[in-house]
């Protein structure tokens, strides 16, 4: 049996160099996509119209600034609103009376939820409820509307013979 080691020893390291490589990239996946974390901080819960967008780990930001993620998201079958599961920093205390909405980068960029503070004294609580939402903005509707416009707005054409509404004759 020694000799069996000894003729295919080559062939171990090989097979340890690549235990090893895939050892690698789970660690460095778990590290790059963060998973695991969510425990430090707050976990919060909030009730969305619409999610267009949003998955796990979807940055959650107040003034632009990353304070946590979307760790859970489900929908609630009686109200068929989205269900978001967020974490947020430990150390932000946010107002009861905080808001949240879904917002865009760009128009090419992706979605994130952003965190608005209110103004009570009280403060959110872990397991607490952000009641104060928005939904994504539905940009292809928006631009549809706009490119699909008829043009009710622009006043109707009139004759050389009649005068302009505004421009008819006082009695």
């Amino acid at each position: 049996m020694a000799g069996t080691v000894k003729d295919h020893l080559a062939e171990a390291l090989i097979g340890l160099f690549v235990v090893l490589l895939a050892a690698g990239f789970v660690a460095f996946a778990w590290a790059r996509t963060g998973a695991g974390e969510g425990s430090d901080g707050v976990t919060l819960t909030a009730r969305f119209p619409n999610i267009g967008g949003v998955t796990l780990g979807t940055d959650v930001k107040v003034a632009g600034v990353k304070v946590g993620k979307v760790v859970g998201l489900e929908l609630d079958p009686t109200s068929y609103q989205a269900v978001l599961r967020l974490t947020v920093d430990r150390g932000l205390k946010l107002p009861i009376d905080s808001s949240a909405a879904v917002s865009s980068e760009g128009l090419l960029g992706g979605n994130f939820i952003a965190l608005a503070p209110g103004a009570e004294a009280d403060m959110l609580k872990d397991g607490g409820e952000i009641i104060e939402t928005s939904g994504a903005p539905d940009l292809m509707g928006l631009i549809g509307s706009v490119v699909n416009r008829s043009g009710g707005d622009a006043p109707a054409a009139t004759g050389a013979s009649e005068p302009a509404a505004g421009n008819a004759p006082a009695k």
